[in-house]
């Protein structure tokens, strides 16, 4: 026998309470696995993808995609079968006559009666109607009206192109179009994720529009077609064959605006700023450093077979020059606990390099990082990059960091004021390495000159601290020899 079971978000992070379903792996009709991934979900902190917790067969989404979910609330409605006896031993069936009796005393029906579609679920379950939010889609008087639906009312922020109307089917087709006007859950639009959040971002419903790409899939340049012009995008055949033009109001024309949606990862770093921003009283400090030896010493490393495998960049002798630091000063890797009145120093070191991913700025974290030799280093700065940037950093990924490292010496910047990651006392940039003019030995050559800069909680860390970390830092980056005797 078959049991309807609904998977309900859960919480995958510390504390959330709402995530986006970004993508849908699986279609009614599919057979699932247990452990087979079957959505990915964005949240306030990453992508993360979900497993299937049963084997079965999918009886339907119950959120689709773009939409926001909260945490508890069922997304995907599967049937798993189950035994004959498991069945019985859980729901006795009534006898026959029993159940004649109970319909007809009942005033039900006959016992032949049976309402279709119908499925035994649980007090509690079941979709909650006011607990999910959906983006309007905004519809022109023209295609309202031959659609038969009230026209709304809406302000505009931007001049507004004129729309021409489409041909709509009159008489009996026009229902027929109304109901194809919104694409079946169970016949999921191609594209690919960056496709899917561009279409996101400029409001454009992936589903009223004609792929160009390999199989019918949507590509960057159909979103923005659809964006930067009014024409009829894809036409929806309805049962009756009639043809009707759905047509894509553009958000944003010449000389007018356009609103992004501020949600999951950048809904959370915006947040995360703005509290560490006017929390912690920050502090900055700079200091220009010849790196001329640390950038001999990473081509000889890369040399070696230990690193045969690896990336090996000047990132790497900028995070280890900052472990050694921690290790010499070890107030810089601490916290300010409010509600205790506590410093709380930590004795462990859970390097975190901060990551400008698609969906925004994360800070992937390496754990126990003080712990690693430089070959384990470089894999994790490799891993965690690589992972950063595609989007699939995990919460645990990201929580628990202690201490961060910004490159922003990769965007061609010399310099920052970086802003601390919340929890964290410190944070250290990295500019960008280049010739510069620099005395050596009483006479002036050209050298590999980089700045770094230093932000810390003023609460924590005074000046004396502060400049000790970073002359520490920049004199092992100077001579990288100083790893050794100091680590």
């Amino acid at each position: 026998m078959a049991e309807l079971k609904e998977f309900k978000l859960p919480d995958v992070g510390e504390g959330l309470t709402e995530a986006d379903i970004v993508a849908w792996h699986v279609k009614p009709g599919d057979q699932v696995e247990d452990g087979q991934i079957i959505v990915e979900i964005e949240t306030a902190k990453a992508v993360v993808e979900l497993p299937c917790p049963w084997d079965g067969t999918v009886a339907r989404l119950l959120a689709e995609e773009g939409q926001t979910v909260e945490v508890g609330v069922p997304i995907i409605a599967v049937e798993v079968e189950t035994s004959d006896s498991a069945e019985r031993a859980r729901v006795p069936a009534p006898a026959p006559a029993e159940s004649t009796a109970q319909a007809e005393s009942t005033g039900t029906g006959s016992p032949q009666a049976e309402e279709p579609e119908r499925h035994a679920v649980l007090v509690g379950y079941g979709v909650k109607t006011s607990s999910t939010i959906r983006r309007v889609r905004k519809t022109s008087p023209a295609v309202a009206a031959a659609a038969g639906r009230p026209e709304t009312a809406e302000v505009p922020t931007a001049p507004q192109v004129p729309v021409e109307p489409p041909e709509v089917a009159a008489g009996p087709g026009a229902p027929a179009a109304r109901t194809q006007s919104k694409p079946a859950l169970g016949k999921p639009t191609l594209a690919k994720p960056p496709v899917r959040k561009l279409a996101k971002d400029l409001g454009i419903s992936l589903a009223a529009l004609a792929g160009s790409g390999p199989d019918g899939s949507i590509t960057r340049d159909d979103v923005q077609r659809a964006a930067a012009a009014d024409t009829p995008v894809r036409s929806a055949d309805s049962p009756n064959g009639s043809r009707t033009a759905t047509v894509a109001t553009p958000l944003q024309v010449p000389g007018g605006e356009e609103r992004i949606p501020v949600r999951g990862v950048r809904k959370h770093m915006a947040a995360a700023m703005v509290s560490s921003a006017f929390t912690a009283p920050h502090v900055t400090e700079f200091l220009q450093v010849d790196v001329t030896e640390t950038m001999a010493a990473v081509r000889r490393v890369r040399e070696l077979p230990e690193f045969a495998e690896l990336r090996v960049s000047p990132l790497l002798f900028v995070a280890r020059a900052l472990l050694v630091a921690v290790a010499r000063h070890p107030l810089i890797n601490s916290s300010w606990d409010a509600a205790a009145e506590e410093i709380v120093v930590k004795h462990y070191v859970n390097l975190g390099i901060a990551v400008a991913a698609e969906r925004g700025l994360i800070v992937p974290n390496i754990k126990h990082a003080d712990a690693m030799g430089m070959p384990e280093l470089a894999r994790g700065l490799q891993v965690l990059a690589e992972t950063g940037r595609a989007g699939k950093a995990t919460p645990a990924d990201l929580a628990g960091g202690t201490i961060t490292i910004t490159n922003v010496g990769v965007f061609g910047v010399d310099a920052g004021t970086p802003i601390l990651t919340p929890g964290e006392t410190a944070i250290l940039a990295f500019g960008q390495v280049k010739d510069a003019p620099w005395v050596v030995g009483g006479q002036l050559a050209v050298r590999k000159a980089c700045t770094l800069s230093l932000s810390f909680d003023h609460r924590i860390v005074d000046g004396e601290l502060g400049s000790a970390v970073l002359r520490d830092i920049g004199s092992m980056l100077e001579d990288p020899l100083r790893m050794l005797a100091w680590g």
